[in-house]
């Protein structure tokens, strides 16, 4: 049936509300990469995403499960879809199933492994939230040395900054400053005013590339090396896309000079592996699990999402590798039931050796919105909302045939040369609320994203609910 004036009107008065308050912060999605890779400014860019996220949260209802609303005639549902998903172009893979029952309502090849880009991300999150809860942070320390020095030890947090602290900024980033200030009033109570500073990022093994990553990835900063230790994503600047060649080396030269300026004369050292008996002087966390993960879903940020995957790796006892924490995701993957279809080398998306079906991914994006499984729900919250947030913001979702899904679809993007991937959820015009993946191209030629968000507008669109 189609869509009542009620419902229209209380779309566009979402959508109003969405615009006004977004108005401030909506454009610093817009133009965004989908591997996250030239962002202004680290820091900003972060806050900006979690204040167009409180906005949106705080103008419309997140998306929720209503027993009551009728499920989609899948018949017509697929009379609304189909031409769009046969049209001309590469071949898209998709599938459209009801979030409460996962009763498939639409399937095109939705068994098809397919390359997921950054659609892998969900894969990632749904995973760490699940074997590490939302409320896991990550330490970054100092700890006593051999020989009179100190030993700054990384843990992994990707978000480790030494910008100044953000006032009144959530979520608040774990400083090196701070963790400088930790140390230095430490030492100096000991009476020590001179200090080497050795570190330790022996948390990470393994290679520094994934399988499938493409050889111009870490030259071109797509991402930082592989390190337990780095601050501000390795950036060789405010604004930059290079990366330094040595994360933890970088970040402890930049902490001995923190701690020069808080009194204490120090220089930099080896890296070592520190005792994990060593006593600690001064510890920092980063922002929870759950914060962690919104971010990484609306910005696609690889820092964020390869540091992720790898704690899975270090919860589950595995290496802490890309092979183990594609292992440590995979496990995690069949605890929940999910794993069918599933076939991951990285956290972030970036390897064209993964694979994953469009029926594996929307069943994943379900669970995460199941009142069943509240632990997983940020990576819900943390999808962009199409045509306001993220990879997701404006111009996408503007025009007269997407505009339906605007601020009603939420959905993790995935682009990689000749591939491009759409996986959420959205409320239909029934209310009732629908998990989805499309997912085009082989990597072989040019794509039209825009065939994706047409076939998400339309999900969204549908009001052909019946009494089932």
């Amino acid at each position: 049936m189609a869509e009542t004036g009620g419902l229209v009107a209380r779309r566009r008065l979402v959508w109003t509300m969405v615009t006004l308050s977004l108005l401030q912060v909506s454009t610093a999605g817009a133009g965004l990469a989908v591997a996250n890779l030239t962002p202004p400014d680290p820091v900003e860019q972060r806050a900006a995403a979690v204040a167009a996220r409180a906005s949106v949260q705080a103008t419309a209802s997140l998306p929720g499960i209503d027993p009551d609303a009728p499920i989609p005639d899948a018949a017509t549902l697929r009379e609304r879809l189909a031409g769009i998903a046969e049209g001309p172009g590469p071949k898209v893979n998709a599938v459209v199933i009801d979030a409460e029952t996962r009763k498939t309502l639409f399937d095109r090849g939705a068994d098809s492994p397919a390359t997921p880009a950054s659609t892998t991300k969900l894969v990632t999150s749904v995973a760490a939230l699940s074997a590490l809860g939302p409320d896991h942070r990550i330490a970054t320390k100092v700890v006593q040395g051999g020989e009179g020095g100190v030993v700054l030890v990384g843990g992994g947090d990707p978000t480790l900054t030494a910008r100044p602290p953000v006032e009144d900024a959530y979520p608040r980033y774990a400083s090196l400053e701070d963790l400088a200030r930790q140390t230095a009033a430490a030492l100096t109570r000991a009476g020590v005013r001179e200090i080497r500073v050795d570190y330790d990022a022996s948390l990470y093994e393994g290679e520094r590339e994934a399988a499938g990553w493409k050889s111009n990835y870490l030259p071109d900063g797509e991402l930082a090396p592989m390190s337990a230790l780095t601050v501000d994503e390795g950036r060789t600047g405010v604004g930059e896309t290079t990366r330094v060649s040595d994360p933890a080396k970088s970040a402890t030269q930049t902490f001995v000079r923190m701690l020069d300026r808080a009194g204490v004369k120090a220089e930099t050292g080896e890296r070592v592996t520190a005792p994990r008996t060593a006593v600690a002087l001064g510890t920092v966390r980063s922002p929870p699990l759950s914060a962690l993960v919104e971010h990484l879903m609306t910005v696609s940020d690889n820092d964020v999402a390869e540091a992720v995957l790898r704690q899975v790796a270090v919860k589950r006892g595995l290496p802490v590798s890309f092979a183990g924490g594609a292992q440590a995701v995979m496990a995690e993957l069949a605890r929940l039931g999910v794993a069918e279809g599933v076939q991951v080398n990285d956290g972030s998306g970036l390897s064209t050796r993964n694979r994953i079906t469009p029926l594996a991914l929307a069943r994943i994006a379900s669970l995460a919105a199941s009142d069943r499984h509240p632990g997983l729900r940020p990576a819900i919250t943390g999808m962009p909302v199409a045509g306001f947030t993220g990879t997701l913001a404006a111009p996408r979702y503007t025009d007269d045939r997407t505009a339906a899904g605007a601020g009603v679809v939420r959905a993790k993007t995935g682009t990689l040369s000749g591939v491009s991937t759409l996986a959420g959820v959205a409320h239909d015009a029934d209310g009732r609320l629908l998990a989805f993946a499309f997912m085009l191209g082989d990597g072989k030629g040019p794509v039209d994203r825009g065939r994706l968000d047409l076939l998400a507008a339309a999900v969204a669109a549908c009001g052909c609910g019946t009494a089932s």
